[in-house]
């Protein structure tokens, strides 16, 4: 066992459907840990204990843990037995507890996308006498119920693309009237509402891809009239605009993303092989640059950062930045010079620094730092000397550290930590021994600790977790 600041481990696994309780001692951290919000953390010991039951290792995607109310959800279960939704206090505080069971339903789905809003998660989930609807949890028993019956009866409405948006839940979801378009929810069925019939009539627009723009704004993409694909604009009290109509065959690619007060979104070109970068600050959207292919985007400090090739192959894919104008958009740096590109991935930002992976050649695919100029963009760390490289993946920022999952040749794909610019890269402790590969993944702080799941070496996924503190708030006695 290898320990950053030693703390012994206590877990009480409690199974059942016991409604779980708040202890004074868990509010008053709780307390504490909104208090260090924008500290710099430290995990107390490197070694990930388990938490709860097997989780399934399949749609992962769409079942990702979430931290709420000062506990962390997850879904358990296997698509014969039916799923459960979970609660855990992680390594402090009262436990792990099934809080509800969910029979397979009519498509034998189990709750999915849990997405936190306030103090509460809500999800899709579906039983036999009302088909697949939104659901809300906060963490108990009581409070865990169907939001609202959408499409009445056992057909479902299917909710979807969840965004949190001004305390509020928008989806997309169908009814027999309406057809698939923008709803809101507060968790109430009163408060759960159509925001808008776009389309009107069954047909609906399919709303997808939400995001919050810089002047609060919410943008999102619909389709239109079956044939046409737009940007939309929805302001508080305002009924939704578009602000760009095109063909649905050229169809918008990539975004929204909202950096400062512009917004940005990738068009394709129906008659052409480029595809236009576009930005909008709540007006008619503007044509910026043209590309070959683009990927992930992601805001810093005002500026859009993505990657992107301007070769008519599209095979030099480098990191390029743009603040929203032709001249202030460039490669920030060749990485892979020559014909190839390095293809940034898993852009991610921490503090002031975008990181990311990529692949140099020399070096293989390894993580990546940049702040935006030539000299500023560099190696992180060679995980894997030489060019095979370590692929990192899911990078997540975390309270001042950087949470990934790398593959070396000794360990395995594993669950590594960075203090990114400081140089400090260090593995946790192996969920799998030896080189089997457990696959870590939604990286997510809840309360005192970083939780994720992982394969353990018999080939089951599970839930685990670290205690994570405060800069000098580990126990001095475990030290």
């Amino acid at each position: 066992m290898r320990r950053w600041r030693a703390l012994p481990l206590v877990l009480a696994l409690l199974p059942g459907c016991t409604e779980p309780t708040a202890s004074p001692r868990d509010e008053t951290e709780a307390g504490s840990v909104s208090a260090q919000e924008a500290s710099t953390w430290e995990p107390c010991d490197l070694t990930p204990v388990s938490l709860g039951p097997a989780l399934a290792d399949s749609d992962l995607d769409a079942r990702e843990p979430v931290h709420a109310g000062g506990r962390l959800f997850f879904v358990a279960g296997d698509d014969t037995t039916g799923h459960a939704l979970w609660v855990s206090s992680g390594t402090q505080g009262t436990g792990t507890f099934k809080v509800k069971d969910f029979l397979p339903g009519p498509t034998g789905m189990p709750p999915t996308q849990l997405i936190r809003v306030g103090e509460r998660v809500f999800f899709a989930a579906e039983d036999d006498a009302h088909g697949r609807e939104l659901w809300t949890s906060d963490g108990t028993v009581s409070g865990t119920h169907m939001v609202m019956d959408v499409w009445s009866g056992p057909t479902g409405s299917f909710p979807g693309s969840f965004f949190e948006h001004q305390g509020r839940l928008y989806f997309a979801a169908g009814d027999e009237a309406h057809g698939r378009e923008l709803w809101t929810s507060d968790g109430t069925a009163s408060g759960t509402v159509l925001v808008a019939d776009i389309e009107p009539g069954p047909e609906g627009t399919n709303p997808d891809r939400l995001a919050r723009g810089g002047d609060g704004s919410l943008y999102f993409i619909a389709q239109v009239q079956m044939f046409y694909t737009a940007v939309m604009r929805l302001s508080s009290g305002a009924a939704p605009v578009e602000l760009m109509r095109m063909s649905s065959e050229g169809a918008v690619l990539g975004g929204p993303t909202a950096a400062g007060r512009r917004v940005y979104f990738v068009m394709g070109d129906l008659h052409g092989h480029n595809v236009h970068l576009m930005v909008t600050d709540g007006g008619p959207p503007l044509l910026i640059a043209d590309f070959a292919s683009t990927g992930e985007m992601r805001a810093l400090g005002g500026k859009l950062y993505f990657a992107a090739s301007t070769d008519m192959e599209g095979e030099d894919v480098e990191l390029w930045r743009s603040d929203g104008t032709r001249k202030g958009t460039w490669r920030v740096k060749d990485i892979r010079t020559g014909a190839g590109g390095s293809s940034p991935g898993e852009l991610t930002v921490l503090g002031s620094h975008l990181y990311f992976s990529a692949d140099d050649g020399p070096h293989g695919r390894e993580p990546w730092v940049s702040d935006g100029t030539v000299a500023g963009t560099r190696l992180v760390t060679d995980l894997e000397p030489g060019a095979a490289g370590s692929f990192p993946e899911r990078l997540t920022a975390l309270q001042g550290n950087l949470f990934f999952s790398a593959q070396t040749s000794k360990r395995g794909r594993e669950a590594w930590m960075s203090k990114g610019t400081t140089g400090v890269t260090v593995p946790l402790d192996d969920v799998a021994a030896g080189a089997l590969d457990a696959w870590p993944r939604g990286f997510v702080r809840s309360g005192w600790d970083l939780a994720f799941t992982a394969v353990n070496g018999q080939g089951t996924r599970r839930l685990w977790a670290v205690p994570l503190r405060p800069e000098g708030r580990c126990p001095t006695s475990a030290r």
